[in-house]
């Protein structure tokens, strides 16, 4: 029987080496008064379309910025730091919004959604965005987080990452607990929902002892997906269960419709979906974290993967964290990667549906009451105590922080893993306790107040950071790139956008 020291050796050193990491942040764009900005996306950062490392989310004022792929953790911070300055060179007196629930929001038909021009791509973005409107409201669409990339040269990646991604859900409420930073949200979220927040000061809601908002039942959560339990036992499983939710008409979507009634034409806007059924596409998947694949021009997420097998995966849990300028520190890359390392290598039993509802339990569990003293689990159809679970899981870490720096020198992973014990043993060191403590001592309580206050700072930190000239010239150059590519993806178009539509959704360009 193998044991975790063998896996790791048989890993060897230059795998550990050559790990590939890269980020992708949501940010809302805020007036100074801390309202949602309602104008498009400024010209000067370039095509929302066609731009590597500049677009737009789910809003118009919602960005979103890619770092590319690199072998090292600060490389990777300091790429994500000049993007930052790029954008605080372009959106004039705005700010970006540093936590992950949103700022004050007008009424839900007022939140922008994103804009990609005329092609038959850019409108299937804008109407994909029009659909998850119109199933999940646009407040929940605002919400923003980190999503962190990780791959690693493996013998059978198919198998490895699947592997990784069934223990990565069976313990991924870990990150919720030590990452978690948004118990609290702007009353405005909340408005005309139904919730078991608590009202702290006016304007504000929370719940005490809750680590991520984010990633519970307000958060990016689907009462439709619910129903899916995807199986992570193998790629032919996992393609299986999302075929059949791309593929199945889902009633309460058929009422919607695809177009608006009584509206003829070709234009975006007389869409209201793209498609009836239970998800649209791929993307609309709310997982924790996912597998990924890079893909070819027009080609299906889902396509790629079967064709070609999984190339790395995408975790998507991540609040950002209001107290670091880029929204995480190079220690949280440092933890993420031992905890994905760990998931990795250690045993990776095949999982069931009972397994998969308990691990949503947990999510949620520790989403809303992480922080709550004696909170317990459940495990193996045992109930556990969170903090011994945490410890057990942070013990198994040990070697793999030993191995890691050995490979680069120093002690800076073995410091992150010292770092999250002791967030176990003192929660109030924890993001979501910080966030909390820091609107009561600064902010009267105020949410939008206490994340106004951090974004100012930040902005104020990253705009005195030099630019050197050749990164200046870089970037602009991209961004003129990037709006010559969408006039050249517009030109090219020959097909009307329905026949697009009906072509890229067939069942066939899902692959088998």
């Amino acid at each position: 029987m193998t044991t975790l020291q063998d896996r790791l050796r048989a890993l060897g050193t230059d795998a550990l080496r050559t790990i590939r990491r890269g980020i992708e942040k949501e940010s809302l764009r805020v007036r100074p008064d801390g309202a949602l900005a309602s104008d498009p996306h400024p010209s000067g950062l370039g095509s929302a379309l066609s731009h590597p490392h500049i677009t737009t989310d789910f809003s118009e004022s919602q960005l979103e910025l890619i770092t590319g792929v690199h072998t090292g953790i600060d490389a990777c911070i300091a790429e994500l730091t000049r993007i930052h300055q790029v954008v605080y060179r372009h959106i004039g007196d705005q700010m970006m919004w540093c936590a992950s629930m949103p700022c004050g929001l007008p009424a839900d038909d007022a939140i922008p959604i994103g804009r990609y021009g005329s092609s038959n791509v850019g409108r299937a973005k804008t109407v994909y965005r029009m659909g998850l409107s119109h199933r999940y409201g646009r407040r929940m669409q605002t919400i923003s987080g980190i999503h962190y990339n990780f791959s690693l040269p493996l013998g059978e990646p198919n198998e490895s990452y699947f592997s990784l991604i069934r223990n990565f859900r069976r313990h991924s409420w870990l990150l919720l607990y030590l990452f978690g930073a948004s118990p609290a949200a702007c009353a405005s979220f909340v408005e005309g929902r139904k919730h078991e927040l608590t009202e702290l000061t006016k304007g504000t809601m929370y719940r005490p002892h809750a680590t991520s908002l984010r990633m519970g039942p307000l958060g990016y959560q689907s009462d439709a997906q619910a129903s899916l339990a995807v199986s992570y036992n193998c790629l032919d499983s996992y393609g299986a269960s999302l075929q059949d939710a791309l593929t199945r008409p889902y009633p309460p979507y058929e009422a919607i419709g695809i177009r608006e009634p009584g509206v003829a034409g070709d234009d975006v806007d007389s869409y209201r979906q793209l498609a009836t059924t239970l998800l649209q596409i791929e993307n609309e998947f709310y997982g924790t974290i996912r597998p990924k694949r890079v893909i070819r021009q027009g080609e299906r997420p889902l396509h790629a993967l079967r064709e070609r097998g999984v190339e790395y995966v995408e975790v998507r849990l991540m609040d950002l964290d209001p107290f670091e300028p880029v929204g995480i520190s190079a220690t949280t890359l440092r933890l993420l990667d031992l905890f994905l390392l760990h998931c990795l290598l250690s045993d990776s039993p095949s999982d069931t549906p009972a397994e998969i509802a308990a691990n949503a339990r947990n999510q949620h569990r520790v989403a809303a009451r992480g922080r709550e003293p004696g909170l317990r689990l459940e495990s193996g159809g045992k109930e556990v105590v969170l903090r011994d679970w945490g410890k057990a899981i942070l013990a198994g870490c040990e070697l793999i922080a030993d191995a890691l720096d050995a490979v680069h020198g120093g002690a800076t992973y073995r410091d992150a893993l010292w770092g999250a014990r002791s967030s176990l043993e003192k929660p109030e060191g924890l993001p979501s306790a910080r966030v909390l403590k820091a609107m009561a001592d600064q902010h009267d309580n105020s949410y939008v107040r206490f994340v106004l206050g951090q974004s100012g700072q930040h902005l104020a930190a990253i705009r005195k950071m030099p630019l050197p000239g050749e990164d200046e010239v870089h970037f602009a150059r991209l961004a003129e790139d990037s709006i010559v590519e969408q006039r050249q993806i517009e030109a090219s178009d020959s097909l009307p956008f329905e026949i697009f539509r009906q072509r890229y959704l067939s069942p066939e360009r899902l692959g088998l």
